[in-house]
């Protein structure tokens, strides 16, 4: 476990986990995923290319909350972990007072109580993703998954974070890389 010891485990959050070619999970094969959180005691993660049928009106109307937003807005699965909570990532500081918000970049924010949901409800911002789910990993089990060559982690970017079509959004973060997926082998080590 040399690697444990030498990378610092804050480096990794904030960033992109892009599943590699051969990631065979189901849940996880060609995800794209967004880490918001990374330390000793584990990581977590949204899947940020995985929209399910269930449109952030419908999620709404059966907590009791107005949306004020595009009928079509889709509600991402985050994740195989507590599929039965929510969570929001939203642009334009509209989050930044909520109580339990972690920064995810600036002006980008990350949370997941009833209180974001009801904010965002009210007034959509232009950047805003809705997740079920997340992606959980227990301590040094994300270390040891990248070690395997699992995974590919790549800069935080908000274009992919909140523009680029889920069907696309695999390769265009290896593309953001400089890589064509098509030419990627996968090998045991840090990427």
């Amino acid at each position: 476990m040399h690697y444990l010891r030498d990378v610092p485990k804050s480096s990794l959050a904030p960033t992109l986990l892009v599943a590699m070619p051969d990631l065979v999970d189901p849940n996880f094969r060609r995800t794209v995923v967004l880490l918001v959180h990374h330390d000793p005691d584990g990581s977590v993660g949204l899947v940020l290319n995985r929209p399910t049928d269930v449109s952030a009106s419908d999620l709404c109307e059966t907590l009791g909350i107005g949306w004020r937003g595009e009928d079509e807005g889709t509600i991402h699965w985050g994740g195989p972990v507590q599929p039965n909570t929510g969570w929001v990532v939203a642009g334009d500081d509209v989050l930044a007072d909520v109580a339990e918000v972690t920064a995810v970049a600036p002006h980008v924010h990350f949370a997941g109580s009833l209180e974001a949901l009801r904010r965002v409800a009210d007034l959509p911002p232009a950047q805003l993703r809705l997740f079920l789910g997340y992606a959980g990993w227990a301590p040094g089990q994300l270390e040891g998954e990248l070690a395997q060559g699992a995974w590919v982690v790549a800069p935080l970017s908000l274009q992919a974070l909140f523009e680029v079509e889920a069907e696309r959004l695999w390769e265009h973060v290896w593309r953001l890389l400089g890589i064509d997926p098509a030419t990627v082998v996968s090998t045991p080590g840090i990427h």
